[in-house]
C-alpha cells in the first residue's frame, strides 16, 4: 500500500495502561486494545484508519496518545466508512465529514469521495437550535475584562510581563462563541492564552506553554474547552507542558456546552 508522510495518532506505550477509553473515543473505529508481554496496549488497527485529525486525544487519561508526522499509509475514506458499518455503525454519526468540513486540513492523499448519509463528529456535525426567548428586562453591557495583546498561544513571549505570576485562563477558540459570560465569568483578573487543540500543532503548544510556565511561573492555570472530544486535548496539552516544565502549578478543567452552559 502507499506510503505517504502525514499526520496519525502515535501511542506512547510507557504511558498506556490498556484501560480502552480510546477505542469508543475514536469515530473511525482505528484503534484497538491488544495483549502485549507489558500487559494491554492500544494499537492502531490499520493505519489507513486513522485519519490524523486527533478526534481520540481527549479520551485517554494517561496522555499516552498524540499527534505524529509518519511515513504511513494513506488514510482511506472508503475503506474507515466499511469498518465503522461492520464494528460500530451508531457511529457514522461522529464520523469526521473529511471533505466539506475539514477539506484544508486533509493532504491530497486522502481518498476524496464521501459516502452519502455520513455527517460529522460532535465537533463538527451541523447542528442548528431556536434561540432563546428574550428577556424583557434591558440587561447591561458586558464589559471587556481582556487585558493584555496579543492572546494567540503561537503569538504570546513567554517573558510578557502579563503572564509573571499571574493566573492564567487557556481557552479554545471556540468558547468566546457558545459561552455568553466569558469576560465576567472566566477572564476577569487572568492572563489568557488562545488556541485550537485540532486544528493547530499540538507539540508547537506544548513546548510554548512548557516556556510560558518555566519563565513566567503562574500561579494557576484554568483550561477552558469546548465539550467536543477534539477540544479535551488541550487538557493533555497542558498536562504535557506542566510534565516538560517540571511543575506543579494547579490546573483547573472547564467544560462549555455547545450551547453556551458550563457542564
Amino acid at each position: 500500500m502507499q506510503k505517504v508522510k502525514r499526520k496519525i495518532i502515535h501511542i506512547d506505550e510507557d504511558l498506556c495502561d490498556g484501560c480502552g477509553s480510546c477505542v469508543p473515543g475514536c469515530p473511525e473505529q482505528a484503534l484497538q486494545i491488544v495483549e502485549t508481554p507489558n500487559g494491554p496496549k492500544a494499537r492502531l488497527v490499520k493505519e489507513f484508519y486513522c485519519d490524523g485529525l486527533g478526534a481520540c486525544l481527549g479520551s485517554c487519561p494517561t496522555g499516552a496518545l498524540t499527534i505524529t508526522e509518519e511515513e504511513v499509509e494513506a488514510y482511506n475514506e472508503e475503506a474507515t466508512i466499511a469498518r465503522i458499518k461492520e464494528k460500530a455503525p451508531e457511529m457514522l454519526e461522529t464520523h469526521i465529514k473529511h471533505l466539506k468540513k475539514h477539506a484544508d486540513e486533509l493532504p491530497e492523499h486522502h481518498t476524496h469521495e464521501m459516502p452519502k448519509g455520513v455527517s460529522g463528529c460532535p465537533g463538527a456535525r451541523m447542528m442548528q437550535w431556536k434561540e432563546k426567548k428574550a428577556s424583557s428586562e434591558k440587561k447591561a453591557r458586558i464589559e471587556s475584562e481582556l487585558r493584555q495583546w496579543p492572546v494567540q498561544i503561537h503569538l504570546v513571549p513567554p517573558f510578557a510581563p502579563y503572564l509573571q505570576n499571574a493566573n492564567i485562563a487557556i481557552i479554545a477558540d471556540c468558547v468566546p462563541f457558545a459561552y455568553p459570560n466569558l469576560h465576567p465569568d472566566l477572564l476577569k483578573g487572568k492572563a489568557i492564552l488562545v488556541g485550537c487543540p485540532k486544528l493547530d500543532d499540538s507539540d508547537a503548544y506544548i513546548e510554548k506553554i512548557a516556556q510560558i510556565i518555566e519563565h513566567a511561573k503562574p500561579k494557576s492555570m484554568q483550561v477552558v474547552h469546548m465539550e467536543v472530544p477534539c477540544c479535551f486535548g488541550l487538557m493533555h496539552i497542558i498536562k504535557e507542558a506542566k510534565k516538560r516544565a517540571g511543575s506543579d502549578v494547579p490546573v483547573e478543567e472547564v467544560t462549555i456546552s455547545i450551547k453556551g452552559e458550563v457542564i
